[in-house]
């Protein structure tokens, strides 16, 4: 299932993970999690909801599809927050605290070439503009419900197997009754992992390597079964915000080459073009005035021994970003994602604009490397109408930019 513009001759779509959950799924996990549905009748719902939500994409034309992150689920993170929250289940050596790191008003300050991440609500995009995060009535959208998180308080393993071998049958079965060849399954990246607190291990270092040793199960079994594996890793780009004082640029370049040596180490062994990573500055609907320019970064994570780059090319804060990779030489067998489709905010792009964002990539890097997606996950932050809008346009974008490149 190699994602390959060439053969196809036209701009594919695709898209960065999270669709709008059913409330039939959602109120099905809230009574899993609370005891009166059972796992077996659990799985019936989400078995069915794999099914539609493969089918819905396959109907609009997507061309690289996904379950939804419909497996994806832990008690409590209701929709929007289970990109992270779903690992809680699936890493061994945690303790659950009710202490929840969104919420937490802990402070903690970086140092000349210690860059460390503070609290979440101690993000210097929240601290310029603090008033309007507290003002219910401001627009700013983060959500997200108030959950506990764990620590970690011994040696990290894997213990999800069970569960990502559900995810892979559940999606590869669908695609079957669909006639889908191209599929993906998103997973959490070893340095968004390790942003729990630690109890155990000695360095940060050791617990990022340890989240990378035990997710490279995950990873592998995604790619054993034909599917490709994206790595969700708002850890390379996000964390700027995070960590205060704002660092050098030279300081954090060596916190992302820090993560992206772990997770070359742990995707050693899995063929590189059945795998993508994905950039992102976080989901929050907010100014986003403190995040790290991509050009900044893009050397170090141009070193991520990936078949494939997904980022934002939609928000108003990075649009502009297209052109640094006027200055790029892609390999042959690397394609890049951008994201045409923005998820901050509610208007749904015009296809002519989609089709022009399109252009702007394939003009540079060669509409062969160029599969058209989105930002980042719809599902959760955008009402499942407006997000469903949303991939339709960029169907359609995809439609009008192929006539024009091929």
């Amino acid at each position: 299932m190699k994602e390959k513009n060439l053969v196809a001759q036209k701009i594919r779509t695709t898209h960065v993970g999270s669709l709008p959950r059913t409330p039939e799924l959602l109120e099905a996990n809230q009574n899993r999690a609370s005891g009166s549905v059972p796992d077996d009748a659990f799985f019936e719902i989400l078995e069915k909801a794999v099914d539609e939500v493969v089918a819905r994409q396959v109907e609009l034309g997507i061309d690289i599809i996904n379950e939804g992150e419909y497996g994806h689920i832990t008690s409590g993170a209701v929709d929007y927050g289970s990109w992270w929250n779903y690992s809680f289940s699936r890493l061994g050596g945690l303790t659950m605290t009710d202490v929840d790191r969104w919420a937490s008003e802990e402070v903690v300050r970086s140092e000349p070439g210690k860059p460390r991440l503070t609290s979440f609500s101690d993000r210097r995009d929240r601290t310029l503009f603090r008033e309007a995060y507290e003002d219910p009535e401001s627009g700013i959208f983060t959500g997200r419900a108030k959950v506990g998180n764990p620590e970690f308080t011994g040696p990290i393993t894997y213990v999800g197997q069970k569960e990502v071998d559900a995810d892979v049958k559940l999606l590869k079965d669908a695609m079957a009754k669909h006639n889908v060849t191209d599929g993906f399954v998103a997973a959490l990246s070893p340095g968004s992992a390790a942003r729990l607190n630690n109890k155990y291990y000695d360095t940060e270092s050791e617990v990022i390597q340890a989240c990378g040793a035990a997710l490279s199960h995950e990873y592998k079994a995604i790619t054993d079964a034909g599917l490709t594996v994206q790595f969700d890793a708002p850890d390379l780009a996000e964390a700027w915000d995070q960590i205060n004082p704002e660092p050098s640029i030279e300081d954090f370049r060596g916190f992302v080459r820090e993560r992206i040596d772990v997770l070359n180490e742990s995707i050693k062994d899995i063929p590189k073009d059945q795998t993508r990573l994905h950039i992102c500055w976080g989901s929050w609907h907010g100014p986003h005035v403190t995040d790290v320019p991509f050009g900044d970064i893009l050397e170090e994570i141009l070193r991520a021994e990936v078949g494939g780059y997904t980022f934002e090319a939609a928000s108003p804060r990075h649009a502009h970003e297209w052109k640094i990779w006027k200055d790029v030489e892609l390999p042959d067998n690397v394609l890049l994602y951008p994201g045409v489709i923005a998820h901050s905010t509610n208007v749904v792009e015009h296809p002519e604009l989609v089709a022009d964002r399109i252009s702007n990539f394939a003009e540079v890097v060669g509409p062969d490397k160029v599969v058209a997606s989105t930002d980042c996950g719809l599902g959760g932050r955008l009402h499942h109408q407006i997000a469903w809008a949303k991939l339709d346009s960029l169907v359609k974008g995809a439609e009008i930019a192929s006539k024009r490149l091929y």
